[in-house]
């Protein structure tokens, strides 16, 4: 009997045992999963205004205002999207970001004889890459959806009655079920475009996690033209060179004709542009207009070479209602590079703008190569020195005195 006692009382001390340990395990997870860390994680994930579920697999997102006010619900991390619109991808390669390119459009794919666009010639790999459409923003939903971005970027242009409109971004988007973020191009030549402009830098960086590359453009952009002001601002209205620009490119090489009243690098070098009164855009004049103004200077946009007969370059030195011009006669006759190719490129802009203050002011700009300043622009806005590169594909004619 004591023995058959003893064997109870250990089964009884045994099964006491077990309970205490189930009492204890228990009581450890509770602690464990209301302890202040676990809490502070459960409350942050709640009250962040992001969505982010570690079962879901998805990603967390963000929503922006694009440049026609639409907010757009995007992922945080956006590395694979797909550039629509003339100079799209241009402002991708500023934000350093070309490696999420997952689709070009037609117009990068193009096997040019000539390459006008700084970016490609540093990036050449973007013309490897799926399509998504044709030229200009014209979308082609299916192959989009095939190569499956992330995110579409899409610029319109300004005074094209064919740019994207809010509603064309909506319907893109909504065939696609893809997010669409559409910005305006902007330009330089006054401060409301060039506002816009650094708006739309300033989103598509956000869409791509570029925010901070964004910033360091917009402060180069600014640094470089406050420069440019600052080596001629105080020279007198009597004694600035009254110049001209002529062949410039815009939608392929034109003319002597071809003009720009407000053509950049003489507004930041402080030149009188001759034709300053005939508008703000693109503008093509009478020859008899040009005769009649007599500029000093002359300087050709080296994209009218396309042109069979040389373009300006051939107009200036063969038709005789020109050769009696002062710049002509003079040699003060000039190439500088062409910056209109599928929207402007900047980079060449500023670019020209050394020159063009070293030809006009050669005193306020002593300490300037400008092939080697247009690297030094290139390398910053593109990772690359393409200006050798560039020029080549024009007879070398850029930065040059052409001869009469």
């Amino acid at each position: 009997m004591k023995i058959l006692s003893s064997i109870k009382f250990k089964k009884i001390m045994f099964i006491g045992l077990l309970i205490t340990a189930v009492l204890v395990a228990s009581s450890g997870c509770a602690e464990k999963s209301a302890s202040p860390e676990n809490a502070k994680s459960t409350i942050s994930a709640e009250t962040s205004g992001v969505t982010m579920s570690s079962n879901s697999g998805k990603s967390a997102e963000i929503t922006i205002t694009d440049g026609f006010g639409r907010n757009v619900t995007i992922p945080e991390k956006a590395e694979k999207v797909v550039c629509s619109g003339a100079g799209c991808l241009r402002y991708l390669v500023y934000l350093q970001a070309q490696e999420y390119v997952v689709g070009v459009d037609s117009i990068e794919k193009k096997k040019n004889e000539i390459e006008g666009r700084p970016y490609v010639l540093a990036n050449p790999q973007l013309k490897n890459y799926p399509l998504i459409g044709e030229a200009r923003g014209k979308d082609d939903p299916e192959k989009i959806i095939e190569i499956n971005p992330q995110v579409i970027l899409k610029t319109s242009m300004i005074g094209q009655s064919s740019a994207p409109t809010a509603a064309e971004a909506d319907t893109l988007q909504s065939k696609t079920d893809i997010p669409v973020v559409s910005l305006p191009y902007g330009s330089l030549s006054n401060e409301k475009e060039k506002t816009e402009m650094y708006s739309s830098l300033r989103i598509m960086g956000e869409a791509v996690g570029k925010q901070e590359r964004a910033e360091e453009v917009i402060a180069y952009i600014d640094a470089t033209m406050q420069d440019l002001e600052n080596r001629t601002a105080d020279i007198p209205e009597s004694e600035r060179k009254t110049a001209y620009v002529g062949g410039v490119s815009i939608a392929g090489a034109h003319g002597i004709i071809s003009t720009e009243p407000a053509y950049p690098p003489f507004l930041w070098v402080n030149a009188n542009n001759v034709a300053a009164g005939m508008g703000t855009d693109h503008a093509d004049i009478a020859k008899e207009a040009l005769v009649d103004w007599n500029p000093e200077y002359i300087f050709i946009d080296i994209g009218t070479l396309q042109l069979g007969n040389e373009g300006a370059i051939g107009e200036l030195k063969n038709d005789t209602s020109l050769t009696g011009l002062s710049a002509v006669k003079n040699n003060k006759v000039y190439g500088v590079i062409p910056y209109n190719f599928y929207s402007t490129n900047y980079e060449s802009v500023l670019a020209n703008a050394y020159f063009v203050g070293k030809v006009l002011y050669p005193e306020r700009f002593e300490d300037v190569d400008p092939a080697a300043k247009a690297d030094e622009i290139y390398t910053f806005f593109l990772g690359k020195p393409v200006f050798s590169d560039l020029n080549g594909q024009y007879k070398n004619l850029g930065f040059k005195q052409i001869p009469q």
